[in-house]
């Protein structure tokens, strides 16, 4: 048969799905190392959503929602679940803490919608998870004398069993609990042989798992169909809220010092199991300065005043481990960065009012490494340690923009903030939110990219 033969009239007969033409997802990914409001903007963009899922991470992520003079944290649940017609979708690229879900979902009951999640949400993290990723870190301090600085909820290891492929997933505990015991058993076993100080209560530990697994099973469904069906199906309104940021990627991120799950576009894709053409609208969100929580390279961190005011005025403190944020001027080279990887389509640029009461504003628009300005962000972490950043400097607007709702409101010195930061980056802001709530939005006339 010739090669013409093979390849006449490809497809004929065949059905294809609607990738390319069914309900688009909005996708909201941090920009920075996280912390930058997302849980504002998914809330925002929530009130006219039907599907709103969280695609990777666990209850290591945070997030803050002020709605109403209420506030609310969610570090396992999307944010967005105070729309009480929304479903809230936990996808298989979520890892999943099944105590701290429950009780997560006892507070938030009578706030929000509906809850499911993926059979194949993988996998559970399980109590010695936590207990390894304390012991890891105090073994990382003891023989390279720093810490990786983990929230210690377990999520590291816990896609470590993943990979590994000795974690247990939701349908493993819904199928034969004889089998997920042993399983469980000879993972148990397998940490307490890395970690001899480890204790782990085997049998009080699957009483609990079989009691939480006919507490989890209505909530259980097939989360690839369900998201193909959705996608394929009558018009919907599909938001997916990401947890942690680009600079935190395992893979992109300022490693070491990162989470253990894909937290670009790449995990929204993995995460849900859907196809790349589904994916519409990518938001960035992007705080108007840089924070960091932890250790590691911070080019633009300020260890003075500036960096006190920033924390202060900002109140910088992590929703899930109550640490103190480290605060810098914002760094251009970071957005452009992350914009290469998840190509935003637009910026939603947050806590703007923070800088309200500064004469002079610095943003961070290159690197230089031994005297040459360089393209390119680095991998290597003692070299980013090394680069000195490049500053231009912009005139405060010294005035209270925290009540401004509309882009006309702000000083036209906070609209030139905004511009200059779209010129740099290529991609223009499509919300800007204060510190003041998720209520507040501006439309911007910005670059058309």
């Amino acid at each position: 048969m010739s090669h013409k033969a093979c390849y006449t009239n490809p497809g004929a007969g065949v059905k294809r799905p609607r990738n390319d033409t069914g309900n688009k997802l909005t996708v909201v990914l941090g920009a920075q190392w996280g912390d930058e409001g997302k849980g504002k903007v998914v809330d925002l963009l929530a009130t006219e959503s039907d599907i709103i899922c969280r695609c990777q991470g666990g209850n290591n992520a945070g997030h803050t929602v002020v709605v109403d003079g209420k506030e609310y944290d969610f570090h396992l649940l999307p944010s967005g679940i105070i729309n009480s017609k929304a479903l809230s979708v936990i996808g298989n690229g979520v890892v999943i803490h099944l105590p701290g879900l429950f009780e997560e979902a006892e507070k938030n009951e009578k706030k929000g919608g509906k809850i499911l999640i993926s059979t194949l949400s993988s996998v559970f993290v399980f109590d010695f998870h936590q207990a390894v990723d304390g012991l890891q870190e105090i073994q990382r301090q003891a023989q390279e004398g720093k810490s990786i600085g983990t929230t210690k909820k377990g999520i590291g290891p816990t896609y470590s069993s993943k990979a590994s492929r000795t974690g247990l997933r939701i349908c493993d505990l819904l199928a034969d609990f004889k089998d997920f015991s042993m399983r469980f058993k000879n993972l148990a076993q397998q940490y307490q042989a890395m970690f001899p100080t480890l204790e782990v209560d085997v049998d009080g530990q699957l009483k609990k798992l079989k009691e939480y697994a006919e507490r989890i099973r209505p909530m259980v469904r097939d989360g690839i169909y369900f998201m193909y069906d959705a996608i394929n199906g009558p018009p919907k309104k599909i938001l997916v809220e990401g947890a942690n940021a680009a600079l935190l990627d395992i893979d992109f991120g300022t490693y070491p010092f990162v989470t253990s799950s894909n937290c670009t576009v790449g995990g929204v894709c993995t995460g849900l199991g859907i196809p790349p053409l589904n994916i519409g609208d990518v938001y960035g969100v992007v705080k108007a300065y840089t924070t960091r929580v932890g250790i590691g390279a911070f080019p633009t961190e300020q260890l003075n005043e500036v960096g006190e005011l920033l924390q202060t005025r900002g109140h910088e403190v992590g929703v899930t481990t109550g640490r103190k944020r480290r605060c810098g001027w914002l760094d251009l080279v970071i957005l452009r960065y992350a914009n290469m990887i998840n190509g935003f389509t637009a910026f939603a640029l947050t806590k703007l009012d923070i800088l309200d009461v500064m004469d002079e504003i610095k943003v961070g628009v290159s690197y230089k490494l031994n005297g040459k300005k360089i393209p390119y962000f680095p991998a290597n972490m003692d070299v980013l340690q090394k680069v000195e950043v490049e500053y231009e400097k912009l005139p405060g607007w010294k005035s209270d923009t925290s009540a401004c709702r509309k882009w006309e409101d702000l000083p036209v010195k906070a609209q030139n903030y905004i511009r200059f930061v779209e010129i740099h980056v290529g991609v223009p802001s499509k919300h800007s939110i204060p510190n003041s709530g998720p209520t507040c939005c501006f439309k911007n006339n910005g670059i058309n990219t």
